[in-house]
């Protein structure tokens, strides 16, 4: 998608939703569509989808029919608004606490900077489009930097790298276990080989793939990740050639961006 001068990538979860599904039904209700993914277990996670592909509610119902509300954006302008001015934040306290290295974290280190607040005082509520698509708005929230790297051209994930997302995939256990309305980011970067539309595609197959692991290898719980490829845009090493350490994928807690109990 084009707003202007920026090109954006959306895609569909739902098939990730169905990973081990016993039931997937479609719906519309008006101009909306609902999918409803059906676990084995009897739970369910409903998922509204506006017509013009955005993301309105995400919901996980129980069997005894309790629901927990995961994502809302019904509060939102239906006009479509993807970017956010805001100040960028500024950090002044130990690197390690807002940006922390996968390669050599461990899981009580992790789980806590997934509980850290914003770094600063967030103005309002945001939806989930905005959250994707404003760096400077992610930004006040904290990072892992997962220890999994890509070939180039490739969104594979060897048996090896697999093994190092565990403690990511505690961290984000423990943090659901404690609020089962937790939302992590999982965001998908590539170097700048390639061309930039290319690569947003390619980034946002990493971070789907990553995704997919956590949820068939350690039982994370779908509904509660959101995926988002940002190709070349955020370059951690500043070159134009290939680049393993720009190859990669990110994790941050986003709650308190979309819910502003989670913010107080």
């Amino acid at each position: 998608m084009r707003d202007g001068n920026r090109t954006i990538i959306r895609h569909n979860e739902a098939d990730r939703f169905a990973i081990g599904a016993r039931d997937v039904r479609v719906t519309r209700r008006g101009d909306d569509s609902i999918s409803i993914i059906v676990r084995p277990d009897g739970a369910q996670i409903i998922t509204t989808i506006a017509s013009d592909g955005r993301l309105l509610r995400r919901v996980r119902r129980d069997r005894s029919g309790r629901e927990v509300v995961i994502i809302d954006n019904r509060f939102a302008d239906p006009r479509p608004g993807y970017f956010v001015d805001v100040p960028p934040p500024r950090w002044r306290g130990p690197p390690e606490r807002y940006i922390l290295d996968g390669r050599r974290a461990d899981r009580d280190a992790v789980y806590t900077l997934f509980l850290a607040p914003p770094i600063q005082r967030i103005e309002r509520r945001y939806t989930l489009d905005e959250v994707r698509y404003s760096e400077p708005l992610r930004a006040y929230m904290p990072r892992v930097d997962l220890d999994v790297h890509f070939d180039t051209g490739s969104w594979q994930i060897s048996p090896a790298q697999i093994d190092r997302l565990a403690v990511i995939a505690d961290g984000i256990n423990r943090a659901v276990r404690k609020n089962p309305r937790e939302v992590f980011m999982i965001e998908g970067h590539t170097d700048a080989v390639g061309t930039d539309e290319d690569n947003l595609s390619l980034s946002d197959r990493r971070a789907e793939a990553v995704a997919v692991a956590l949820t068939e290898q350690f039982q994370v719980p779908p509904e509660n990740l959101v995926t988002q490829g940002y190709g070349e845009q955020h370059l951690k090493v500043q070159t134009d050639g290939p680049s393993e350490e720009n190859r990669r994928v990110a994790v941050r807690r986003i709650t308190p961006l979309i819910d502003r109990q989670a913010a107080r």
